[in-house]
């Protein structure tokens, strides 16, 4: 629905990619923040998956996302995601978003619960 695309996963890293689209657009004709943060929460969730044992899962328990410069329709934007540090049932992340240009767009930092499932 959002249309993301991935990119590159495995290691403690994931890259995603989106472009921007009329219907990402907010009032004032730039990307919705909800764009970059379900770019960046896929990106740093993808990022953990790619470390989870098949015994386990993980969720977002919390993200902290820095708008730095807007977004318009037709930029691509790329989203990149990592694994600070993995413990047994938490795990820190960040991770950034940037256009074609190279130019940062946004930023995150986050943690995620890890479980056993049953």
């Amino acid at each position: 629905m959002v249309g993301l695309r991935p990119v590159e996963y495995g290691d403690g890293e994931c890259t995603v990619e989106v472009e921007v689209k009329e219907a990402h657009l907010n009032a004032g004709g730039v990307a919705h923040g909800g764009l970059h943060a379900t770019l960046l929460d896929t990106a740093l969730g993808g990022a953990l998956l790619s470390l989870v044992r098949p015994e386990e899962w993980c969720a977002t328990a919390e993200i902290v996302v820095s708008y730095i410069r807007p977004s318009t329709e037709g930029m691509t934007l790329t989203a990149n995601g990592k694994v600070v540090k993995r413990g047994k049932s938490i795990a820190h992340m960040e991770g950034e978003i940037r256009d074609s240009e190279g130019r940062l767009i946004a930023t995150a930092k986050g943690t995620w619960a890890i479980w056993k499932v049953d």
